[in-house]
């Protein structure tokens, strides 16, 4: 009975938001045909720009309207290890921000929206220095921190939990780093990891869960380890 009851309150809180963000299209589409009465044959020239700037629009305010939803109720779950289930506090938030944040993150993933990104991940939780990019994919916004000057490659990955169905339980995590880091393409990221400042991280290392990546090092491989320089002679 707590399964359905909690499938219906996600499936309440989706309908709703979602529904919200079409409003600005519909209101989009009726100023536009109250202008143009499409009666003549170029007004159907006007279709391809006029669907266009309606994806815009969407994609725009559907992300708005979530994280406007998720920062205004505080629906940003904390570090910890959490049963699975609806009836869990924490563990509903989680299900809840996933809900709402996965279709645009995978949307986020193709399509750049430069400075309202980073925007929509705080509205998320996430915190992000100044002069950041966040180029790869933020499994978890609310507990994953980021400094001044950071990088982030393309198709780099950071977890903030992980989920174990077998034990019916799911463990969060703060992921931080720090500033003046470089996070390289392809890499991965576990929860409870911590980059400090001015380190540099491979493309496609993997630091596993936990890990304290040293200020001013530079990490490569897998598992992720130090690179050692030798000194000339």
């Amino acid at each position: 009975m707590g399964k359905i009851i909690g499938s219906l309150k996600i499936t309440f809180i989706n309908i709703i938001v979602f529904s919200l963000g079409f409003f600005p299209l519909l209101l989009f589409g009726k100023i536009l045909f109250d202008l143009v009465p499409f009666d003549e044959l170029w007004h159907f020239l006007l279709i391809p720009f006029i669907i266009v700037i309606g994806i815009v629009l969407t994609l725009f305010y559907q992300l708005i309207f979530t994280g406007i939803f998720i920062h205004i109720f505080n629906i940003k779950y904390k570090p910890g290890t959490y049963e699975y289930s609806f009836n869990n506090k924490e563990a509903f938030k989680w299900i809840v921000v996933c809900s709402l944040y996965t279709p645009f993150r995978k949307i986020l993933e193709i399509i750049p929206m430069g400075g309202i990104k980073n925007t929509y991940f705080r509205l998320l939780g996430m915190k992000i220095g100044d002069n950041t990019l966040v180029g790869g994919v933020i499994k978890d916004p609310c507990v994953t921190e980021f400094g001044d000057n950071v990088t982030m490659g393309e198709y780099s990955i950071i977890y903030g939990h992980i989920q174990n169905y077998e034990k019916g339980i799911i463990e969060i995590a703060r992921v931080k780093i720090g500033n003046n880091c470089v996070v390289g393409a392809g890499s991965i990221i576990m929860p409870g990891v911590t980059l400090e400042d001015n380190v540099s991280l491979a493309a496609g290392a993997v630091v596993p869960k936990g890990q304290v990546l040293k200020k001013g090092r530079i990490y490569a491989g897998v598992p992720a380890k130090e690179i050692k320089f030798k000194k000339k002679k």
